[in-house]
């Protein structure tokens, strides 16, 4: 089985600094594989696992920041037996459907049975991705996967939990699953393997090697802002009998309102 693991880098939590006005400044952040990729990867690793004869290729799409050879390594250090990066300025910012298309025309080139994404980004987490991707390329998708319960030629059984229920779906292959981040433990990589993951082979395309046709622009983002702090009120409640309890559910009403 040929599967693909789809990963993204996004800017390290600490780094970012918020501006008077609510704006996010990254300019200044590290970059990070998105740890709900991490998922991902794991799930298709440990997938390998029970299959055998099987390939991953973990594959992103961005900037030049995928040229690093330090998170090159550090993906393929996490079970991945290839890497496909497709890189170019254009792809430095892109939406979730246009993320999406682009995926498409680069799994289709590198040819796939699988394809594997985390439920949504550390940046955005639109959870629009692995939708769309299956949309697009016109094969079975399905969202929150919590386990892969088995698999075989031509068919995967995955679990996965919702509000009230537990679904067992059968899928036929090829398909698009995105793993909820309870999926699993990413695995921390040991040194043997981080040393062996720059042996693996990398392939890197340009948007010309895709040929993508079209690259509409359906939806324009505006602005991220990050959530307005309130002031802390700092009210000491001593003591807990009857009247202090109602003073402490009196100020909680208050703040929930």
């Amino acid at each position: 089985m040929k599967i693909i693991t789809c990963y993204k880098l996004v800017p390290e939590e600490q780094d970012i600094s918020i501006a008077a006005d609510g704006s996010l400044d990254t300019n200044k952040a590290s970059l990070k594989i998105n740890p709900f990729d991490l998922c991902a990867v794991e799930a298709g690793v440990q997938l390998k696992s029970l299959l055998g004869d099987s390939n991953i290729t973990a594959m992103s799409i961005g900037g030049k920041a995928l040229e690093n050879p330090k998170s090159r390594k550090d993906i393929l250090s996490r079970g991945p037996d290839d890497l496909t990066v497709v890189v170019d300025e254009k792809f430095e910012h892109l939406l979730p459907h246009q993320t999406a298309r682009v995926l498409m025309a680069a799994a289709q080139k590198s040819g796939f049975d699988l394809i594997i994404c985390g439920d949504g980004s550390g940046d955005l987490y639109a959870q629009q991705v692995g939708l769309q991707l299956g949309e697009l390329l016109g094969i079975a998708n399905i969202n929150a996967v919590s386990k892969i319960i088995a698999a075989e030629q031509g068919k995967i059984t995955v679990e996965r939990s919702l509000d009230d229920e537990v679904e067992v779906l059968e899928i036929s292959l090829p398909a698009v699953i995105s793993v909820s981040a309870d999926i699993n433990e990413p695995t921390i990589p040991s040194m043997k393997t981080i040393l062996a993951a720059a042996k693996k082979p990398v392939t890197s395309l340009g948007a010309t090697d895709l040929e993508l046709t079209e690259f509409p622009a359906l939806v324009e983002l505006t602005s991220v802002i990050a959530p307005k702090q309130k002031a802390r009120q700092n009210f000491i409640i001593d003591g807990d009998d009857e009247q202090q309890l109602t003073e402490f559910a009196e100020h909680l009403r208050k703040a929930l309102n």
